[in-house]
């Protein structure tokens, strides 16, 4: 088995220490951390690693396959890096190295709304594969324009985020100053000084802001506007009424992300999805929420030839994506995953964590010896 990393990090796990001990405690509690006790983060990934495969060792078997095709696009491996706000917060320009990755990849890379690089800039980082994740703004002519602006872009996939209908109970960032509004304490301050290869990236590269709100913005917001800004710009709350104007001007792919129900499901079927994410926001918004493997299995069963599902949280490995597909998702996304790896090795930790993951993966799938991703499902115990 060639080994296409850094053999000092083979594992997400060895990433996410490095990362803790090289960056901010603020920044690592803000990518890190659920809500309120942390509950529902820590069984998105126990509960899936639950999930049990079974290997066909007698069965006829030639080889194993990654690759696999999604709106009918070939991708080289059954894994995206979804959308995070703020990625700038935790490593400078970790939203530039990860979409180039992806793209190196030849994976799916999500844009949030609120990243720290613009819709613009990832495009042509990506050559227009990069899909657009959107927050819903309060404004139709925000949303028209952020929307016109993708499309401009030639996102191939639009994601419409439901799973924040208000901002999640997060003790951490309230502690550290990350709320709404925002604040910087002489406590992180002092952090900063502690963490110098972090401080000095961050003046090179500059503070970071959401690149794709700028030009909505006034210039020199101080913190406390800032936070007034997005709190009055956007709006988590999805209904019917919002989400028919953007099927009518959308004529890619339309995703919604955050689905956590067979209902909703059903409903997102109804209003012309052509995919749904399962999802429950890395258990930051619900902390008495299922994990996201719980509900998968019956959702595919009752609604998999009718919607493309997909799903992602709490998987931290090429098993855990292995995991996942078995139960029935096309696809998964990961968020936290690659953000340890920019974390802890900067400009490599892209394409260093792509390469542990479709190592690990392919690694199961010979062991398997199941030849496709579609064929995962046949292995589950």
């Amino acid at each position: 088995m060639a080994l296409k990393f850094n053999t000092k990090y083979p594992s997400i796990d060895d990433l996410r220490k490095k990362a803790k001990q090289r960056i901010p405690r603020f920044a690592f509690e803000y990518l890190d951390g659920g809500c309120n006790e942390y509950v529902n983060i820590n069984r998105n990934t126990s509960e899936l690693r639950e999930v049990q495969l079974q290997p066909k060792y007698l069965e006829k078997y030639t080889n194993s396959t990654i690759k696999t095709t999604l709106f009918g696009i070939e991708y080289d491996a059954p894994v995206g890096i979804a959308p995070i706000g703020l990625q700038g917060l935790v490593w400078p320009n970790s939203t530039e190295i990860l979409a180039k990755a992806a793209h190196t990849h030849n994976i799916p890379f999500i844009l949030s709304t609120v990243a720290t690089s613009s819709i613009e800039r990832v495009s042509e980082l990506t050559e227009g594969k990069a899909w657009f994740q959107l927050y819903h703004p309060t404004e139709d002519s925000l949303r028209d324009d952020l929307i016109n602006r993708a499309a401009a872009a030639e996102c191939p996939v639009l994601v419409v985020l439901c799973d924040v209908p208000t901002f999640g109970f997060r003790p951490h960032d309230i502690r550290n100053g990350l709320g709404m509004p925002p604040k910087m304490s002489i406590q992180n301050i002092l952090q900063i000084f502690g963490k110098p290869r972090w401080a000095l990236e961050t003046l090179r590269i500059g503070q970071p802001t959401f690149a794709n709100l700028t030009p909505y913005m006034k210039k020199g917001l101080n913190l406390k506007q800032l936070g007034k800004f997005m709190d009055d710009t956007f709006s988590g709350r999805l209904n019917e009424e919002k989400i028919k104007p953007i099927r009518d001007m959308w004529k890619g792919k339309l995703v919604l992300k955050g689905v956590a129900t067979e209902a909703d499901t059903k409903e997102a079927i109804r209003l012309g999805f052509d995919g749904i994410i399962v999802s429950n926001h890395g258990g930051r918004q619900l902390d008495a929420g299922e994990s996201t493997i719980k509900p998968l299995k019956s959702i595919v069963d009752k609604y998999g030839d009718q919607i493309g599902i997909m799903m992602d949280r709490g998987l931290r490995s090429g098993p855990d994506i292995a995991r996942t597909l078995a139960n029935g998702a096309k696809f998964t996304f990961m968020g936290r995953t690659f953000m340890y790896g920019t974390a802890a090795l900067g400009a490599q930790g892209g394409d260093h964590t792509i390469s542990i993951l479709k190592t690990q993966l392919q690694q199961v799938m010979e062991q398997l010896c199941c030849e496709r991703i579609e064929d995962l499902p046949n292995h589950l115990v």
